[in-house]
């Protein structure tokens, strides 16, 4: 129980990492660039995992390490990067929120993690209460955002389990290392190809690239694999819901924007979907059914 708590808590650093990232890249960071952001944002968190644990990749996980470099890191980190410059937070991260849903999804036929129902009734509370506190009706959304939200969930809900069911067995900061450099590498050459020479970066963007690498990426992807290794992937799913609800926080504490009674509710919501995807929860269930079972 206390260690399931304990990686549930580890796990958590990512989602609030991550719901930090779209206020940076859209307050702070150069538009019209997502590789080279991505670029920027991938390599030197990579290298940064490698110099912690220097650890090169053997067998199989060269081609391993750059699929999911792709998947995990490279497509994924440029289509958030479009999205966050097209789209307001708010759609961003509602479209995000269905992430727990794709990543069951994925799980079931992969790694044969069948959902119960009480991570989906979860994901239902938590999408619900994310759509409650952002969504206004008042914004309109670029198609083009929308779908690069779309296609950086899919991406990234496949990869994760991927990385989960190829993970066993390898060390979680050197597997994070690798994907991060492969992701990158993969990256540089179609950037330099389309968006031409790097963008000019000022002190505040060189900060905010500063923050995005060390934190909401080596630190943040360094705890979600830890996450997904010692979790059930609806947990973990779950978990990242916590990225839409740092935004809103995020807005009240430093924008001075109203926490209204609504996105309190969606916040109540979400926090319930979080605690009805535990484990722990799910085996009290599991435990209630074969008392009434035997019963019978």
């Amino acid at each position: 129980m206390e260690a399931t708590l304990r990686w549930v808590l580890i796990t958590a650093i990512a989602p609030v990492a991550w719901g930090t990232n779209y206020y940076v890249t859209h307050a702070y960071l150069p538009a019209g660039t997502p590789l080279y952001g991505a670029v920027f944002r991938a390599l030197p968190a990579g290298l940064l995992l490698l110099a912690v644990r220097r650890q090169r990749p053997r067998g199989s996980w060269w081609w391993k390490a750059a699929v999911l470099g792709v998947l995990n890191m490279g497509g994924f980190f440029a289509l958030v990067y479009v999205a966050a410059q097209l789209l307001p937070t708010s759609t961003a991260s509602t479209i995000m929120a269905a992430s727990p849903v794709a990543m069951m999804l994925i799980a079931w036929a992969l790694v044969a993690e069948r959902p119960g129902p009480l991570p989906l009734l979860g994901a239902a509370a938590g999408i619900g209460g994310v759509c409650l506190m952002l969504l206004t009706g008042t914004v309109s959304a670029d198609i083009r955002g929308v779908l690069a939200s779309v296609a950086a969930l899919l991406m990234s809900s496949l990869g994760y389990i991927l990385t989960k069911r190829w993970g066993a067995g390898t060390d979680v900061l050197a597997s994070a290392s690798w994907q991060l450099i492969a992701g990158g590498l993969l990256l540089l050459p179609l950037a330099a190809a389309v968006e031409g020479t790097p963008p000019a970066l000022d002190g505040p963007a060189v900060l905010a690239f500063g923050y995005v690498t060390v934190v909401a990426t080596a630190l943040a992807f360094a705890a979600w694999f830890a996450g997904l290794r010692h979790l059930p992937a609806a947990t973990v799913g779950l978990v990242g819901l916590l990225n839409p609800v740092t935004g809103v926080l995020l807005g009240t504490a430093i924008a001075g924007e109203p926490l209204t009674l609504r996105q309190m509710c969606g916040l109540v919501l979400v926090l319930a979907g979080i605690l009805l995807g535990r484990p722990a929860a799910r085996r009290r269930a599991a435990g209630a059914r074969r008392t009434r079972a035997k019963a019978a």
